[in-house]
């Protein structure tokens, strides 16, 4: 599986996952009733700050911003539009704040501490005869896969900006969603070699 966790033992690694993601998953709850500049842009300020003191590793991976690009640069321009443009920059940074806020979250956890944070969610689940650990491995690869794959499209994105000039295109579409199902047989064979859901790897 790909390795998507920041190598090292800094005081991000130490926390908890679970106290990590109730944060985040707080912390996104409240940013959704916030409109106000003035909140947001320190926000941001503090995530990247997050991210710095991670060192070298931590600030590369602000990398993932590339790969969020186009969407937000749509956004903006819909907003623009309709006539509600500052309104579109508050969506944009809360969208930013919240996505890497997450995203610190997987690089700095291992995949087996997240699933075990989430896994009690859905233990109710147990008392139907389903498996809580099958919807929690679910979960915890959403989390782990979600910025590797705006990796995946940035990457694609600055092929294309190379080979044509453009920004971008609806042509990414289609090698995007080849890398994303090769991914996910790669994920898929992995799983199966340690045992399914029993055998994940960090």
């Amino acid at each position: 599986m790909i390795a998507m966790q920041i190598p090292g033992d800094t005081w991000a690694h130490r926390l908890p996952a679970g106290p990590k993601l109730v944060a985040v998953a707080v912390a996104s709850i409240v940013l959704f009733q916030v409109t106000w500049f003035w909140v947001l842009l320190p926000c941001l300020a503090v995530v990247i700050c997050l991210y710095a003191s991670l060192g070298r590793q931590g600030l590369a991976r602000l990398k993932l911003l590339r790969g969020l690009s186009v969407l937000l640069a749509c956004l903006l321009a819909l907003h623009w539009l309709s006539g509600t443009l500052l309104e579109g920059f508050a969506i944009i940074l809360r969208l930013l704040v919240m996505i890497l806020a997450a995203n610190f979250v997987s690089v700095t956890t291992r995949m087996d501490d997240m699933m075990a944070a989430v896994q009690p969610l859905f233990r109710p689940l147990e008392w139907f005869g389903v498996s809580s650990r099958k919807p929690a491995l679910g979960v915890t690869l959403v989390l782990r896969f979600t910025p590797y794959m705006l990796q995946v499209f940035s990457v694609l994105r600055e092929a294309y900006r190379a080979r044509t000039g453009s920004t971008g295109s609806w042509r990414l579409l289609a090698p995007f969603a080849i890398q994303s199902l090769r991914m996910s047989d790669h994920v898929a064979e992995a799983l199966k070699a340690r045992g399914g859901s029993n055998g994940l790897t960090r």
